[in-house]
């Protein structure tokens, strides 16, 4: 048996070497020779290029552009491959579970297929079955491409476009989620509780004692394509209205949720007894309390041209080594305000918006979580979406409004004032902990555990003068702690004494004013001489 594996590994990894070679990849690459080579090489190199896709702020656009057109082109599986594993899973045939089960699949994917059943007791539903092997072929894949990187030096080759082992390492941790089933239903079941009390959301009811982790069964949702426009007008449904609700509900999952459906193209919608129904959530992002409160600064730094709130929200969400050209990324960021801010509203496309945010992390090699990356894949499918309904909708302006009027009902005139007095007192309890963070500061010091960043202009300024502005700046503050640390002694009646003081808090006195003195000659000096 490990013999058999072992050759299978040999045989897959050489007709992945030979795909590779037959590209010429030592010889470079573009963004329509890196699709081709993906789609050669199956179903588990098309996820990766998909997971890619949606990663605008680790990749340039050009490769996202190109691989958003990588689509799922997999050959379905036989009723007897189904019928095999529907009877793993439940040991027991077919049909004593269902009265009838379409031969036909639905849809058929790299990782699942879906098929319409009945059940016994005459519910209709939709069963999701998972590929036998995927998950043994997609982890035998991601070693051996891993393994073809070290062959053929392909980070040499790459370096510059692409970083491997983080798709890699994202690509396996979202097809593993995503292959175990059971997170899928609870993903549902999570979005449901989320929308219970919105009248024209809807969601599939999961049967959970028929789902397992490689065989998902759920309500059957037949109703309207939310994109068929004609069919739902002859139907007497309002498409504005159809389009403005789907909108405001996406932006609901984002930003009071932190729960949004990752994928909501065409076919995961369907219009049914006058609701939206959301299906297939298999691809869900996740967003935390920090995320969402700075998401909503985001749209409210964009509504307000405010360039530096804008600039503060994406270091804070973003990752990066610290060594960002601070000036020019705020030069980006106002350049992209700019174009912006003298259009209304209406006429702002939320995709164009988001990709060139993310374009210009990108260009600063800054790359975003998770949640926020897949919320940007979402934000701009959404868009596409919800425009097939009603061309004219703008999304942004819905996202606007849905956040000032969330943070006008969150107002509350008596919890602000308490706020602000909790503000106050926090602060003085800041300045009477002065003398304990200068402590603390010093001792980083001497330990080598602080770090100053500075953004330097110049390249030109020495680093001798550089010096002098960090040892005057230690000796301000110093002299800043030893003031109030005396002024505080000064309040007790610790002896002995000087001049009716205690002596500590004199000698505190003495050393901040000889500190004082001392720098401010050595300013009066330096101005002198610049002279």
């Amino acid at each position: 048996m490990n013999q058999n594996n072992s050759l299978s590994t040999k045989r897959r990894l050489a007709q992945i070497l030979a795909i590779l070679r037959k590209h010429h990849i030592t010889k470079g690459i573009d963004p329509v020779k890196f699709r081709m080579i993906l789609e050669d090489l199956g179903p588990t190199f098309v996820k990766i290029g998909q997971i890619m896709a949606s990663r605008q702020d680790m990749f340039s656009q050009r490769y996202c552009r190109e691989l958003v057109k990588l689509r799922d082109n997999v050959a379905p599986m036989s009723l007897d491959v189904v019928k095999r594993v529907i009877e793993n899973e439940y040991q027991e045939d077919l049909k004593q579970v269902f009265i009838d089960f379409d031969v036909n699949p639905l849809g058929s994917a790299s990782i699942a297929q879906v098929h319409k059943a009945i059940l016994k007791d005459g519910r209709q539903i939709v069963v999701k079955v998972q590929r036998p092997g995927i998950y043994e072929m997609m982890e035998r894949d991601i070693s051996l491409i891993r393994r073809a990187v070290k062959i053929l030096k392909l980070n040499d080759v790459l370096g510059s476009v692409v970083d491997l082992n983080i798709v890699l390492d994202e690509f396996w941790h979202t097809a593993k989620e995503e292959m175990d089933f059971l997170n899928e239903a609870s993903f549902a079941k999570r979005f449901a509780h989320f929308h219970q009390d919105i009248n024209y959301i809807a969601v599939p009811e999961i049967i959970d004692e028929y789902s397992t982790s490689k065989v998902l069964v759920m309500e059957y949702i037949d109703g309207y394509e939310i994109d068929d426009r004609i069919t739902l007008k002859d139907a007497g449904y309002d498409l504005k209205e159809i389009a403005a609700k789907l909108a405001e509900n996406y932006i609901k999952q984002i930003v009071d949720d932190g729960f949004f459906h990752a994928d909501p193209h065409p076919g995961n919608l369907r219009i049914r007894d006058g609701k939206i129904v959301w299906i297939d959530f298999g691809m869900m992002g996740i967003l935390n309390r920090c995320d969402k409160d700075l998401l909503k600064d985001a749209v409210l730094a964009i509504g307000q041209n405010d360039t530096q709130k804008l600039v503060d929200v994406i270091l804070t969400l973003g990752k990066h080594d610290n060594r960002i050209d601070y000036a020019l990324f705020y030069d980006n960021i106002e350049t992209f305000m700019k174009h912006y801010v003298t259009m209304d509203l209406t006429d702002i496309n939320l995709g164009d918006v988001v990709q060139e945010i993310f374009m210009i992390a990108h260009k600063h090699r800054i790359s975003m979580p998770k949640g926020v990356s897949m919320l940007a894949r979402g934000l701009v499918t959404i868009e596409s979406t919800v425009m097939l309904v009603d061309p004219h909708i703008s999304i942004i302006e819905i996202a606007a409004n849905h956040v000032a009027s969330h943070m006008s009902k969150e107002f509350d005139a008596k919890k602000e004032l308490t706020n602000s007095a909790k503000k106050v007192y926090d602060a003085s309890q800041n300045i009477l902990n002065l003398p304990v963070q200068l402590s603390e500061v010093i001792r980083m010091i001497m330990k080598g555990r602080l770090k100053v960043n500075l953004d330097i202009m110049e390249s030109s300024v020495p680093m001798k003068a550089i010096n002098h502005m960090v040892n005057k700046l230690i000796v301000g503050i110093i002299s800043a702690g030893l003031l109030m640390a005396s002024s505080l002694l000064c309040t007790t009646q610790m002896t002995p004494k000087v001049f009716g003081i205690p002596a500590l808090g004199f000698i505190g006195f003495m050393t901040a004013v000889g500190l004082g003195i001392w720098l401010l000659f050595t300013v009066l000096k330096e101005r002198r001489k610049n002279k």
